[in-house]
């Protein structure tokens, strides 16, 4: 190992030099508790004075500090007080406060270096112990944490720089040559970071409170250190590009983003990054004021901002939108602010202004890379990203730059420059680039364990990817060293076993396998006397047994090319579990071999037999380690440890011989006896009794204490203070102590970590979880068979204190030699020896240990660690894919290198054959193979016993059949029933049942498999059936070889489905057809609805309608009659002129302009001009395609489409030709079928001498009915299962071809047995008759047993002829038809030849049409953008030309507008100098008063600034001149008022000028506003007709680039190859009389094209002289039209001076005859006269009614007034009798006396109701008066009734 050199150099000296370094978390423990408590104290009083800007101190009072000294295990306090004595420099003493911040303020040297023996971490070592502080150092490093961020540096081209737990390796890349500086800390490193000058580096730490630790390269001394980052470790680090600031970002929990100004060790500005998990920080190369934090689920850009509280760091969070959020691991910063990320899916992220502009992604949606994008880079204008996929893709930098969404979906598809696929299985993290002149090399990281080198030139002297190192990936899982040189094996979950010689620091050979390997054990030398073995186990289960060998040392060397030092062969192979190999074991003797696993088993293996297996024992838990009893103890015993608290305790197990014949089911050993240890947690019992002891101690010495102040206080004060102080201390003594911790057992048992034996039946095991922190020594209870062992519960008896591995427990222990060093592994990665005493395993010393940490702390859990055979060296393997080898420390130095030897390979290992390997992770263990063995045995031994029984049961059935025979052939009456066989009628019924139920089972069983198959039928037939329009049919001829075949049609394609129907070929729509119909409907409504509405007349409206008119009506109407004739005259005479004008104005717009144009000769032209000429052919570079003949891939799939669909149509044609060929044969046949039936009857009728040979019936090959292969029956299905079941019975291959042709066969016999004849109801009727006529025969001979008469030989004679003619005929009938089908078939195949040849050419225009789609698809996206282009400049400049048209129509009408108000001005004028008349002596002063200028308030308007601007400017002119007007017109008549009238002045006109004054000021104001409006429509119209040219000219240029893009694209076209066949008479290019060999400057014209070029010549000449003749009659035509024009304009001016003549003679003047011929009546005239005589009418029918009113009222009046005198007639007459009856009473009281003097009250009162009647009737007859005068007035105002009195008051009076 090298370490830096401690050198003394100025900065060492200086002041600022640091005089305490930073203690270890060992050797803080080691100093002093005063010592402790002083730094402590002094820093409580310089705290306040020593605190900079920017950082924090964090102080705890002396209780707690003094609490954590004394049990506390954390050591917060002093990692707090370390991190604060660190900020004082070296050789600094204690100053005081104004010194001290004077010094902290002061700049830092730049000389300045910090001594690193002093700040590094060293070991801890028990205080008054021997041990040295090297008892271990570190040689070498094997490993390397390649899953860690940033974990691969360079400093120079042959110096990388990497991390490997509290370790940071400088590794010389040609040397192989390791420097080790070790953290300060002594928790761990974070993260490394390299200066760009590559002159420092940085070191940033993990704990409580890390520091950044800046070294100079190469001289590797400590150059600044920075405090206060973060809480417990660093995340990342990163330089700014000139190197003068750092950026670190802490990792869990505050994720602070810090930037340093790290020469001054001061951070510049702190912020927090996220509340989550940030991964990098970097600058911008490009500005050194942003930066870029990215990480889970986020991704941040910051800026540095000057703000008014000072310079802040502002985050902003970049938001993902519509894309998914994603982790971002690597990214890079563009030149123009922008970033470019990588995603989780392997896409590119372009980030601007937080957002994500667009999304990049691979061609057809692929996505960059396959899986994260873990580094981005900028390199030499190239894009460079690396993958998790193990690729390097090139991206060009302008097109990620430009790059930008064009549709919704936001993805931008872009392909790579170059790629590089490094290997398979490389996980690339991160890439450095090598600074060597001429090549570009770069070093990858690889997660996968190894370390590349890159040639990423990408030229003809490219290299290949080298591996320079390569190591293990994740966690080591375990580590064997040999027991006889420096050799040692390792194996993790990446699949390797790897061997390294640790003494001369080599990796010698390793060996990949399917799974992750889990244990390993280096076979002892008892079995392996050369230690040549290793035995591994795999995570599936699977030992492997593997030899290690040099091949140097062979003899043979067949094929090699490198030989290296030492090679791997597997040996041997075996899978005795089912998970987990967890622990491997040799006996002591060697003769088993033990394999414990996690499916809680123990194999036990007889290795001198070939690891033959003994049998496997069950745990009660998954098993974590296995050992052997060591030779000390009587017994050879097994010690399982288990992770869930068990210990179990087998014997060695009994090797029986297995007995021939005897098969044992399982390999399961149950009678062993076993002895178990459950253990239970005593921890708590422990640190009670520990209290207890603390409490005893402490009342021993306060008991001493008491003593001897008693005896003091009795010697000074006597027996008073005695009692005094017996007093007090009996209170002391009644204050309660406090309760003792309760006993706790955790409900889960804590997990036992490793173990080992103390003595027989005693051992020791560490243990996590709750139960930490002590070594427990346990003994096993005696062995009880019947005992529970899950009831079971066992405590230690003995246990040993571990000092601060509470949180930190013991995971690995191994013992030295002598076994008096025990070292062991911690969790937290670190190393701790503890000093023993010789072979003392009781552990009765472990005072003193050396405890140092190596390992990372927070993931590098020791997981191996074991010493090699001689003690000189300790390797560790932990969690953190290290593997640290250590020189342990010895009196006796090595003097010379050491270099381990390899084993030589045994004899003939060359030869051997390699055992076939278990690579399948299903594969049967051991027991379950037996078990499967013993099962398959079983199950064959079972149907053995069913074949017997079945043999059985057929030998009944047969018996039962005969039976049956026998009882059939009896006589009927002596037959049994079938019934009577029934033994039992329920039997059968049950039988039924039974097989009723078991079919029903069976089909429910199969119910998945039937609906399986028949979805997997269906998916068959929609693949490969369904899309077939017609199967190949091949009709084959009957008597030669011709055969014909219909086309495979499969369904159109899209592209002729997507044809879309022409607009004659479209069907009317709903709403076409609405809205033809909708007229006539609307007539009809219209119709009805008149004829409706007549019924619905009133008969009122009837009656007036017939009612006899009035003189007044009839007035009216003559009135409105005669309006209505002049009205209709003048209308008329309008018509007839506007109709002669329109006349008129067509034919003045029929005459042609003086440059007319005739449209047919334009036409002409122009047809002209595209057809005719010098024309460029397609592949000129000039040619320029014509709009019409542009071709786009919407086009060709149409084209294409069209040619799809007519070679359909044609192939479709013959295959129903064919078809109908195939029919007329299955006619033909059928018919043959009966024409031979007919001559085998009538050949049966003849003599065998005079028959003719029957024609063969021809039959249908199975070609020709291809339908019939998809149809089965049962016969067939189970001819199908017959040969499946020979098959699986494994039958002679000779069986299995007769079976699978019987099978092929039985399909086509079927079809031919059932549907081969292919029989009608015609044939079958045919050969029904035909066997009819041949039975006759043989019935009537039956009859004849007598000779033949004559004439009956006759007509023997006559039947025999005829029969010979029939035979004869129908023989040559059959061969007629068999040759006319046959001439039919050769006909139709030669038409079906010619049509193949189509079919072909089509095939091959069909390839170029596809072709041609394909190129024009890739040109079709950018073809749309540039018309898309073309388009909105095209629309852009129609919308400006538009308005500007409209601008001009506005400046048009606003000149009018502007023009009439000037009129209106100048007519104002003009009146009123007319309405002042002459010699008016007040005109002067009226025309003053006029002209006037006076200020008037304007409304204000929202107008733009520039318009407030100007009218501003224009309104401060105008008030300008309006007061310089009035300053004039005062200073030239000031004895006028203008708002006072002169005296003798009309007032009228006076008036008149101040009204028309403010007429004038409404017309100027009127008239400013428009030319406002004209000058701001002159403004607008200039601008808009800039952009119209700036608009025309984009247009022209982009027109012209599609132009450029249509030649591309045709030019494109143009390469694509046109297969042409040609016959050689087609071929008209020749030279010298032959054909030349290249044909590529020859043009292939058709015939007809040919053709038509030849007609075109003959046209154009027919077509020139007759052009010529044309124009001579033409020119000769024009001259006679312009002698006719000169005539009719004479015609013209004697017909309008004839005109004047008559206008004069007849009116005295040239007048308007329009005006006069439209002069009619006044229209409004005349209808007010019309409603003025309506009105009278009206009036006169209400005075009417209003005087027969009056009359009614009068009448009425007149009745009131009659009975009113009638009334008062009757009060007269009452009151005369009153008057007499008063009288009489007066004179009969005054005689009667004076008792009945005085009126009595009743007569009071009815006088008093008289009196008010009469009062309210004169009150009522007055009121009638005025209503009768007001109604005699008109108009008058009537006033309500009077209302009658009420009722008490209109009662009569009782008298």
């Amino acid at each position: 190992m090298k370490e830096p050199d401690d050198q003394d150099t100025d900065g060492g000296k200086s002041d600022r030099s640091k005089s305490d370094r930073r203690p270890s978390q060992g050797s803080s423990k080691s100093e002093p508790r005063s010592a402790v408590k002083e730094d402590y104290k002094f820093l409580e009083n310089t705290t306040d004075e020593t605190v900079t800007e920017g950082e924090e101190s964090y102080l705890e009072d002396d209780d707690s500090y003094t609490e954590h000294l004394e049990g506390s295990s954390s050591s917060l306090q002093e990692d707090y007080a370390e991190s604060v004595g660190e900020s004082r420099y070296m050789e600094t003493p204690a100053p005081a406060a104004e010194e001290a911040e004077e010094k902290v303020k002061k700049k830092i040297s730049e000389t300045f270096f910090y001594d690193y023996t002093q700040l590094i971490s060293t070991p801890f070592v028990t205080p008054d112990s021997n041990i040295p502080l090297d008892l271990l150092t570190l040689v070498h490093s094997f490993g390397y944490d390649c899953r860690k961020r940033a974990n691969l540096q360079l400093l120079d081209n042959n110096t990388v720089l990497y991390v490997a737990g509290n370790q940071l390796i400088l590794l010389n890349l040609k040397t192989k040559e390791q420097i080790y500086l070790r953290s300060s800390s002594g928790t761990g490193i974070g993260v490394i970071g390299v200066h760009p000058d590559k002159t420092y580096f940085t070191v940033a730490e993990k704990g409580f409170s890390p520091k950044i630790v800046v070294y100079e390269y190469p001289s590797l001394r400590p150059y600044r250190i920075l405090r206060d980052g973060t809480d417990l470790g660093y995340a990342y680090v990163d330089f700014n590009y000139n190197g003068t600031l750092l950026a670190s970002v802490g990792g869990n929990p505050d994720h602070t983003l810090t930037i340093w100004n790290w020469k001054e060790e001061q951070p510049i500005l702190r912020t927090k990054a996220f509340s989550q998990e940030v991964f990098k920080v970097t600058f911008n190369p490009e500005d050194d004021e942003q930066l870029t934090t990215s990480g889970s689920g986020h991704i941040k850009f910051w800026e540095m901002a000057l703000t008014f509280t000072g310079l802040k760091l502002q985050g902003l969070l970049g938001r993902f939108g519509k894309t998914a959020t994603t982790d971002i691991e690597g990214y890079m910063e563009l030149p123009d602010g922008k970033v470019l990320s990588g995603s989780e899916w392997g896409n590119m992220l372009v980030w601007e202004a937080g957002l994500i502009k667009v999304e990049l992604c691979r061609a057809a949606r692929k996505s960059c890379h396959q899986g994260p994008i873990n580094q981005i880079v900028l390199d030499e204008g190239e894009v460079i990203t690396v993958g998790s996929d193990g690729c390097i893709r090139i991206w060009d930098f302008e097109t990620i730059d430009t790059a930008d969404s064009i549709d919704d979906t936001g993805l931008l598809e872009i392909e790579p420059i170059n790629e590089l696929q490094v290997d398979k299985n490389v996980k690339l993290f991160s890439m450095i680039k090598m600074n060597e002149t001429g090549h570009n090399f770069w070093l990858a990281q690889d997660a996968s364990g190894a370390i590349w080198k890159l040639d990423l030139s990408f030229s003809n002297i490219t290299q290949d990817p080298e591996c320079l190192f390569s190591f293990h990936s994740g966690a080591i899982e375990a580590l064997a060293l040999s027991p006889l040189t420096y050799l040692m094996a390792t194996t993790a979950l990446d699949c390797s076993v790897r061997i390294y010689d640790f003494a001369s620091k080599t990796p010698l050979a390793q060996m990949r396998f399917k799974q992750g390997g889990t244990a390993l054990a280096w076979v002892p030398l008892l079995v392996s006397y050369t230690g040549a073995q290793i035995i591994a186990g795999f995570e599936d289960g699977v030992v492997r047994i593997l030899e290690l060998y040099d091949p140097k040392k062979l003899t043979v060397f067949a094929g090699r090319k490198k030989i290296l030092d030492a090679e791997i062969r597997l040996k041997q192979v075996f899978k005795p579990h089912t998970a987990h190999v967890t622990a491997l074991a040799y006996e002591r003797d060697g003769e088993i071999l033990a394999t414990g696993s996690k499916d809680q088993t123990v194999f036990f293996f007889e290795v001198e037999k070939g690891y033959k297996p003994i049998g496997y024992i069950t745990t009660p838990g998954p098993v974590c380690q296995l050992l052997w009893s060591p030779s000390s103890h009587p017994e050879s015993t097994l010690l399982i440890i288990c992770e869930n608290g068990y210990v179990l305790e087998a014997p060695l197990p009994t090797i029986e011989e297995e007995e021939e014949g005897h098969d044992v089911v399982s390999y399961e050993i149950k009678d062993m006896s076993i002895k178990c240890f459950h253990f239970s947690s005593v921890k708590s019992k422990i640190l009670r009794l520990i209290e207890l002891e603390k409490r005893k101690k402490k009342k021993e010495l306060r008991e001493k204490e008491k003593e001897e102040k008693r005896k003091q206080l009795a010697a000074e004060m006597g027996e008073d203070g005695e009692k005094e102080l017996q007093g007090k201390e009996e209170e002391k003594e009644e204050e309660e102590e406090e309760p003792l911790p309760q006993i706790f057992i955790p409900s889960t048992p804590c997990h036992i970590l490793c173990g080992f034996y103390s003595g027989p039946g005693k051992f020791w095991v560490s243990l996590g979880g709750y139960d930490a922190g002590f070594l427990y020594h346990c003994a096993f209870p005696p062995y009880d068979k019947s005992r529970d062992i899950k009831e079971q519960r066992d405590e230690p008896f003995d246990f040993r204190f571990l000092q601060d591995t509470e949180d930190n427990p013991i995971q690995a222990i191994t013992f030295s030699i002598n076994q008096d060093v025990m070292f062991c592994g911690m969790k937290n990665g670190a190393i701790r020896v503890y000093i023993l005493s010789q072979n003392d395993l009781s552990l009765t010393n472990m005072a003193d240990y050396w405890h140092f940490n190596m390992h990372d702390n927070n993931y590098g859990c020791v997981k191996g660690i074991s010493a090699s055979f001689d003690d000189r060296f300790l390797v560790t393997t932990g969690a953190d894919s290290n593997i640290f080898v250590f020189n342990v420390f010895s009196e006796f130095e090595l003097k010379k290198t050491i270099k381990a030897k390899v084993p030589s390979p045994r004899f003939g290992i060359e030869t051997e054959p390699l055992p076939k390997d278990i690579e399948d992770p299903k594969t049967y263990s051991i027991e379950n193979a037996r078990r499967k063995r013993e099962h398959d045995k079983l199950m064959k031994e079972v149907e053995e016993i069913k074949a017997g029984k079945r043999e059985q049961l057929k030998a009944l059935r047969t018996e039962f059949w005969k039976l049956l025979e026998m009882n059939e052939e009896l006589p009927k009456h002596m037959q049994f029933k079938r019934t009577d066989f029934d033994v039992d009628s329920k039997i059968r019924a049950e039988i039924d049942r039974k097989t009723v139920y078991k079919i029903q089972q069976v089909e429910k069983e199969l119910g998945w498999e039937k609906e399986k198959h028949r979805i997997g039928l269906m998916k068959l037939q929609n693949r490969f059936r369904d899309s077939l329009e017609s199967d190949m049919v091949v009709v084959h001829a009957i008597q030669s070889d011709h055969k014909v075949s219909t086309y495979r049609l499969v369904k159109p394609s899209k592209y002729s489905r997507s044809k879309r129907a022409s607009q004659s070929e479209r069907r009317t729509s709903k709403f076409e057809r609405f809205e033809k119909e909708g007229a006539g409907r609307k007539d009809s409504q219209r119709d009805t609805g008149g004829s409706i509405s007549v019924p619905e007349e009133s008969i009122i409206e009837k009656g007036k309608k017939f009612r006899p008119k009035t003189l007044s009506e009839i007035m009216v109407e003559n009135q409105i009659e005669k309006t209505r004739k002049l009205i209709v005259k003048a209308e008329r005479a309008k018509i007839k002129i506007q109709q002669r004008k329109k006349e008129w104005e067509e034919l003045y717009k029929s005459k042609p302009d003086d440059d007319y144009e005739d449209p047919k000769d334009v036409q002409a032209i122009k047809e002209a001009q595209l057809c005719m000429g010098d024309f460029n052919l397609k592949t000129a570079s000039d040619y320029k395609i014509p709009e019409h003949m542009r071709i786009n891939a919407a086009k060709k799939e149409e084209e294409l489409g069209h040619l799809d669909s007519l070679a359909h149509s044609k192939k479709m044609h013959m295959n129903k030709c064919i078809l109908s060929l195939r029919d007329l044969k299955v006619a033909v046949i059928e018919e043959i079928q009966c024409l031979v039936q007919e001559v085998k009857n009538i050949q049966s009728t003849l003599h065998i001498s005079k028959h003719v040979p029957i024609p063969q019936i021809p039959q249908i090959h199975p070609e020709e009915v291809p339908e019939k292969r998809f149809q089965y029956d049962e016969e067939t299905l189970l001819v199908f299962k017959r040969q499946q079941m020979k098959s699986r019975a494994g039958k002679d291959p000779e069986v299995e071809c007769a079976g699978s042709s019987g099978s092929a066969g039985g399909f086509l016999r079927i079809s031919s047995g059932k549907d081969g004849d292919l029989t009608t109801r015609d044939s079958l009727s045919r050969s029904s008759k035909a066997s009819s006529f041949g039975l006759e025969v043989p019935k009537l001979l039956e009859f004849e047993r007598a000779d033949p008469t004559e004439v009956e030989l006759e007509v023997m004679k006559r039947d025999e002829i005829k029969h010979m003619y029939m035979q004869q005929y129908l023989t040559n009938r059959i061969k007629e038809l068999i040759v006319t089908f046959d001439a039919e078939l050769r006909l139709l195949r030669h038409q079906k030849l010619k049509l193949d040849t189509q079919m072909k050419l089509s095939d091959l225009h069909h390839v170029t049409l596809f072709q041609e789609i394909l190129l024009l698809k890739n040109f079709e996206k950018q073809e749309n953008i540039l018309q898309e282009r073309v388009n909105s400049l095209d629309k852009e400049e129609q919308d400006l030309q538009w308005k500007i048209n409209e601008t001009l129509k506005e400046m048009e009408e606003k000149k009018n507008e502007v023009t009439r108000l000037q009129d209106q001005e100048k007519a104002l004028y003009a009146g009123f100098q007319a309405a002042l008349g002459e010699n008016n002596k007040f005109a002067n002063f009226l025309m003053k008063v006029l002209k006037k200028r006076i200020k008037r308030s304007k409304k204000k308007e929202v107008e733009g600034d520039a318009d407030e601007d100007e009218d501003s400017d224009e309104s401060s002119e105008e008030e300008s001149s309006l007061e310089s007007d009035e300053d004039e017109s005062g200073s030239e008549d000031e004895v006028f008022d203008d708002s006072i009238c002169p005296t003798n002045c009309d007032t009228g006109l006076f008036e008149l000028a101040l009204q028309l004054r403010e007429k004038r000021l409404d017309i100027e104001e009127a008239l400013v506003e428009e030319k406002k409006t004209i000058d701001n429509l002159k403004k607008e119209y200039d601008t808009m007709s800039k952009k119209v040219k700036i608009v025309g000219t984009n247009l022209n240029a982009a027109e012209e680039a599609l132009e450029a893009y249509q030649r591309e694209k045709q030019q494109r076209l143009n390469e694509l190859l046109v297969v042409i066949p040609l016959k050689l008479h087609q071929i008209e290019y020749v030279v010298f009389g032959e054909i030349p060999t290249d044909l590529s400057g020859t043009l292939v014209f058709s015939n007809h094209s040919l053709g038509r070029l030849q007609e075109r010549i003959v046209q154009l000449q027919e077509e020139n002289s007759k052009q010529q003749k044309l124009n001579k009659e033409y020119r000769e035509r024009r001259k006679q039209l312009i002698r006719e024009k000169r005539e009719m304009a004479k015609n013209i001016n004697q017909m309008e001076e004839t005109v004047r003549q008559l206008m004069i003679s007849k009116f005295g003047r040239v007048i308007n005859l329009e005006a006069l011929q439209t002069l009619s009546v006044n229209t409004t005239l005349e209808e007010l006269k019309i409603k003025k005589l309506r009105k009278e009418l009206s009036n006169a029918k209400e005075m009417k009614m209003w005087e027969e009113k009056i009359a009614q009222m009068r009448w009425e009046l007149m009745m009131k007034t009659k009975e009113h005198t009638k009334k008062l007639h009757q009060m007269n007459d009452l009151c005369i009798e009153k008057k007499k009856l008063d009288s009489r009473l007066n004179t009969l009281q005054n005689q009667q006396g004076n008792a009945f003097q005085g009126p009595r009250k009743a007569d009071i009162v009815a006088r008093e109701k008289v009196t008010e009647l009469i009062r309210v009737q004169a009150e009522r007859i007055s009121a009638l008066k005025k209503e009768i005068a007001l109604l005699r007035k008109k108009g008058g105002f009537i006033l309500p009734p009077i209302q009658p009195p009420q009722e008490n008051q209109m009662k009569p009076m009782d008298l």
